[in-house]
């Protein structure tokens, strides 16, 4: 027998789903037809990406200054007083501390590397392994610095 089954979408229109899919897909038209111009060297991109690892191991480093000295931590508590939240005198929402200045050593950390990295990298071409290797040894780096046996003075709280 040679006879065709027919399809089952033949007359039917696409589920809603599948439609909506097909226009997001499509959105924002400049994404969907990709750049007239596109980058010809990846420094820049490196340079954010690498910069995000070195302001999570400045973090890390400025989260052991304060588990080691009151006066360093109060010092971050004042640093980081401009994010909300870091001195809420409610405790049904609690405050976040030290941890608001830690915060604001990251992104001192990030910028200030990114201040330096950018125009050193933005023309340059970048191995992608080379950028894997310095994220990934950045940002292990700063995990280990978490980890409690490493270092028995931190609270385990």
């Amino acid at each position: 027998m040679n006879q065709r089954t027919p399809h089952l979408f033949v007359n039917k229109p696409l589920p809603l789903y599948i439609r909506l899919w097909n226009q997001l897909k499509r959105f924002p038209k400049a994404l969907y037809k990709g750049s007239q111009n596109p980058p010809t060297t990846s420094g820049s991109a490196a340079a954010f990406l690498i910069s995000g690892g070195i302001g999570a191991v400045v973090m890390m480093v400025a989260h052991h200054l304060s588990d080691t000295s009151k006066a360093r931590e109060a010092a971050l508590h004042r640093l980081g007083s401009w994010i909300p939240g870091s001195a809420n005198p409610d405790p049904m929402w609690g405050n976040i501390g030290s941890y608001a200045g830690k915060e604001t050593i990251l992104l001192i950390g990030w910028l200030g590397s990114l201040v330096i990295l950018y125009p050193i990298l933005k023309t340059k071409q970048i191995k992608s392994r080379t950028l894997f290797f310095w994220m990934f040894s950045l940002f292990t780096l700063a995990t280990l610095m978490s980890w409690h046996p490493l270092f028995p003075y931190l609270p385990l709280q």
